[in-house]
């Protein structure tokens, strides 16, 4: 089981916990984030799922891949853990993560 904390632009905290495969894209909208609109789906064309990770996790996580770094150069509020919750899949490693959603803002 993992479980996940998304914190809101809003402050409002929303927990999920699951124990399947999943990505954090699909977590997020079936718990109706705030602030995760997932447009493509998950394809990774829109940038419409952009998350901050915990930086505690950066070593799990690893950094993004080219076209998602493409992506995230359409956006206002990146910063060094912004990633697209798309491109997160889920496991048990990544249990205890905080997800927060920044304002959406697109160039």
């Amino acid at each position: 089981m993992t479980t996940i904390t998304f914190i809101e632009a809003s402050g409002r905290k929303v927990e999920a916990t699951v124990t399947g495969e999943t990505t954090l894209m699909e977590l997020a909208v079936a718990h109706d984030v705030e602030g995760v609109l997932a447009d493509c789906g998950g394809a990774c064309v829109c940038a419409t799922c952009h998350c901050q990770l915990d930086a505690s996790y950066s070593d799990t996580l690893g950094g993004p891949g080219p076209i998602e770094a493409m992506m995230l150069n359409e956006l206002l509020n990146v910063s060094e853990q912004s990633r697209l919750a798309c491109q997160i899949d889920l496991n048990a490693e990544l249990d205890g993560l905080v997800v927060t959603i920044p304002p959406v803002e697109y160039l």
